[in-house]
């Protein structure tokens, strides 16, 4: 029996596969001829054989990225209109960061769920970019899907084939015809065969990993898969073979159906507690009452939607007993969640929480109907100042709200609308009531036994979960300052943050945008501190790094930065980075070019780069862009909430507010 997995964690119960239909001259995907760059092109086997063999089989018309006899595979069943999706793709850019295409390829496989009307046509479109442009061409439609998942229409996927330099018209015929669908059904088949319900789902080696994981979950199998490649190789597999001989391994060491989650059986922690705040939530019920109930819920999601009815019943049946307390996770794919949440509170602040759930159940009510003038009905069915809620919406009014919420998500994972926690009980998806009552039951008995102590009705929620998990510790990783690199910002700031950065990553380059909204947010509480971290497999990284370290010598912190800002400015230029580049660079920021050019042609710096770079990985850092603040580790182009959070806590423990 498979697991039943959450609506609201984007899990399908499987659909059945068609047969592929035969390659025509229209399906057939061409010979793979790749323009210079496109990592995507497959390096020949050693030994002639393909990894058609293997358990998780790997075809022609599979997109790739990495070479072909890569040590480790990550085979990805992927959804494009599924925000757990699009919400892994930093881990698996960082994976190509870390360990570059001689080491780790990625295999995509369509897994478009029934309950996401765009993902099939949006598999269907890709897969067509990739039959007419190759490799390099469906990485480009692949980004820009994700980059803009809320934009997913046909017009949108001409835009982003054209973007990728496929021939419109030959894309929109094959669709129109589903030239390319037999091959989303052979996908959707092997994925139900591998038991791989839900996106995003990967295969390591054939190793399973479910879920937008973090970069450490993946880096954490990958290096033990290369460990044990090396040791084939060393043993006599050839390498063309690695794929087939490991994943056949790994798939037949792997847990049984019996040995897994039933749906008939307990989820595993299922009387865990966790101790999530109230906080200035609205809450719904009494004050004082027995249960409460944490909800985190988005106004556009339609299984939120299915949710309230049920919550509508349970509040119905223990109208003394039962309090509810809403938190807002609005999902990037869903547009018209947060203008939705700015009415609704906007709604509260007119009218208190009696006028935030009136506004809530209204929303609710109106859903999917959630444009403006839908929001505009509500609001006036509702008596409110209209003025002020296009305010509230223009204005993005209680961003700080939603932003404290959504940290709230990401501490206590609760991934998905809609998430409950009944008194810190996690319970998942839009259950029926049954589901409710269980644990509503249960924590009545818990509830009563905590009052019999003598605990107060008002104190009896922190009583119920005080001993609960709360957020997980930040990771730590101890890196000395170094005393003479580059910096930034307030010299005698409380907060530095250590930058381990790459002048030809695109993903340190994305950082930069964030890490000047920081200075901007922060000011003179924060510093940066710039760390030497070319990556191996970035060609022109090292020699850029020893070029800005020559103009730091030259011209100081100013002189760094300024070149930095060029850097990073020319990164995606032809021949930007090059030797011939760095020099029109350091004439224009007037540097000595005798000194320069006796620096560069003697590697001078060359010490200086490899002492920043041992110093991240003798502290366990293998990717860029990395930032140790204060202590606290950060990894990958994280947005501006992540930063905030290690900031604050940062400056925190230096103002002793926490133990």
């Amino acid at each position: 029996m498979k697991r039943i997995l959450s609506l609201a964690l984007a899990f399908s119960l499987g659909c059945g596969g068609a047969t592929p239909a035969p390659a025509t001259a229209e399906t057939a995907v061409p010979p793979l001829t790749v323009a210079k760059g496109d990592l995507g092109a497959p390096a020949p086997l050693e030994d002639g054989t393909d990894d058609d063999s293997g358990p998780i089989p790997i075809k022609a018309d599979d997109p790739m990225w990495g070479a072909r006899n890569a040590l480790v595979t990550i085979v990805e069943f992927s959804d494009f209109q599924c925000p757990y999706c699009s919400r892994v793709e930093p881990s698996l850019e960082a994976m190509k960061e870390a360990y570059g295409p001689d080491k780790v390829r990625i295999v995509w496989k369509n897994e478009p769920l029934p309950f996401h009307s765009n993902a099939r046509p949006a598999a269907e479109a890709s897969q067509g970019v990739f039959v007419l442009g190759g490799h390099a061409a469906f990485w480009k439609f692949h980004d820009a899907a994700y980059r803009e998942q809320a934009r997913l229409s046909p017009a949108a996927y001409e835009q982003w084939a054209a973007d990728a330099g496929v021939d419109v018209k030959k894309l929109r015929a094959g669709l129109a015809t589903h030239a390319w669908d037999a091959k989303i059904e052979r996908d959707i088949a092997l994925a139900n065969a591998l038991g791989a319900n839900g996106t995003p789902s990967f295969f390591i080696n054939g190793v399973s990993l479910v879920g937008a994981q973090p970069a450490d979950k993946f880096k954490s199998i990958i290096d033990v898969e290369l460990r044990k490649a090396e040791a084939k190789l060393v043993a006599g597999t050839p390498r063309g073979r690695l794929y087939a001989v490991m994943s056949e391994e790994n798939r037949r060491l792997a847990p049984k159906d019996d040995d897994v989650d039933r749906d008939d059986a307990p989820p595993p922690n299922a009387n865990a507690i966790f101790k999530v705040p109230v906080g200035a939530s609205p809450v719904r019920g009494p004050k004082n009452a027995l249960v409460t109930i944490v909800e985190f819920s988005d106004f556009q999601c339609p299984f939120c939607k299915m949710a309230e009815d049920t919550l509508k019943k349970v509040m119905l049946a223990h109208p003394l007993d039962v309090r509810i307390v809403w938190k807002n996770e609005a999902l990037p794919f869903h547009p018209r969640a947060e203008p939705a949440a700015e009415l609704a509170y906007e709604a509260r602040a007119q009218k208190g929480d009696t006028g935030f759930w009136a506004a809530h159940d209204k929303i609710f009510d109106s859903q999917p109907k959630l444009e403006n003038a839908d929001l505009d009905a509500v609001a006036s069915a509702l008596g409110l100042n209209l003025e002020k809620v296009h305010a509230a919406v223009k204005t993005h009014k209680f961003k700080a709200t939603l932003d404290s919420d959504s940290d709230l998500v990401d501490d206590f994972k609760a991934t998905g609308t809609p998430h409950f926690f009944i008194n810190g009980k996690r319970l998942v998806g839009a259950q029926p009531l049954e589901k409710f009552e269980q644990v509503i039951t249960d924590e009545l008995v818990r509830a009563h036994a905590e009052q019999a102590k003598g605990t107060a009705a008002a104190a009896l929620y922190d009583a119920l979960v005080k001993d609960g998990a709360g957020p997980p510790e930040p990771e730590k990783k101890l890196v000395p300052v170094a005393a003479n690199a580059p910096t930034r910002g307030n010299l005698a700031a409380k907060v530095t943050i250590q930058e381990f950065s790459d002048f030809q990553c695109p993903f340190c380059k994305r950082a930069e945008d964030t890490l000047t909204e920081v200075m901007k947010t922060y000011g003179t509480q924060v510093k940066i501190v710039w760390r030497h971290m070319p990556l191996p497999f970035h060609a022109n990284a090292n020699l850029a790094a020893q070029a800005s370290t020559e103009v730091y010598r030259q011209k100081g912190a100013a002189g760094f930065w300024r070149m930095h800002d060029l850097l990073f400015q020319n990164q995606g230029v032809e021949h930007g980075l090059e030797r011939a580049a760095l020099d029109g660079y350091a004439k224009q920021l007037g540097i000595d070019m005798t000194k320069w050019q006796s620096s560069l042609d003697t590697e001078s710096h060359k010490a200086e780069v490899e002492v920043d770079a041992k110093a991240a990985k003798d502290a366990g850092i293998s990717g860029t862009p990395a930032f140790v603040i204060n202590g606290y580790y950060l990894s990958g182009a994280q947005p501006l909430s992540q930063f905030k959070k290690l900031i604050d806590r940062a400056l925190a423990d230096g103002a002793g507010k926490r133990p």
